[in-house]
């Protein structure tokens, strides 16, 4: 599986007092839109089997796996879901300068998206009149990140660009069978 991200205009939240960075990393129901004719939206459940099995998401700064603001696996990172999508709230570590500045960039409004990393475990493709809305149904979360660019790698739309080329395709070809079905019933009929 590929491993993949997504962004989204965040509302991250940096507090000096108890050093703590927190806002969504994720939000449902909005669609993301990856190409003129592809789009993508979050299912409510889709981030519920990893929460529970994944033992250790991490909170990178910018996807950089060597600034760790947070994890799972030690409590520093908390994450949860509600209505509104994947929150999550990091307990910053005053004593690694990095961590600090990144928290320093968030609360001065420097930094303000968000972004994760995760793969595709389920997900339901619907033609909505030549246009392709894949539904993620079941992630693997592998990290959340603070972002200063949304990050979402070439390699991610290329391969979800081809996936809704694929479904076209086939919806053309069901299409034509249908089609074929149909005229062989109506020849079929006058003979």
């Amino acid at each position: 599986m590929e491993k993949q991200y997504r962004y989204i205009q965040g509302d991250l939240r940096a507090d000096k007092k108890d050093n703590k960075l927190s806002g969504y990393f994720a939000v449902f129901g909005p669609e993301y839109r990856m190409s003129p004719t592809v789009a993508e939206i979050i299912d409510p459940a889709a981030f519920s089997r990893t929460l529970e099995e994944q033992p250790d998401v991490r909170c990178l700064w910018n996807h950089n796996p060597d600034i760790v603001l947070g994890r799972t696996g030690n409590g520093t990172l908390s994450l949860r879901v509600d209505d509104h999508g994947l929150f999550g709230e990091v307990t910053i570590n005053p004593e690694d300068s990095d961590a600090m500045n990144a928290m320093a960039r968030i609360r001065r409004g420097d930094v303000s998206q968000c972004s994760f990393g995760f793969e595709v475990l389920d997900q339901e493709t619907q033609n909505r009149n030549g246009d392709v809305l894949f539904v993620l149904k079941d992630v693997r979360l592998w990290e959340v990140s603070p972002v200063t660019f949304p990050a979402y790698r070439d390699t991610s739309i290329n391969a979800r660009n081809d996936d809704a080329a694929e479904v076209k395709r086939r919806d053309h070809e069901s299409w034509q069978i249908r089609i074929k079905e149909k005229l062989n019933g109506t020849q079929t009929i006058i003979d």
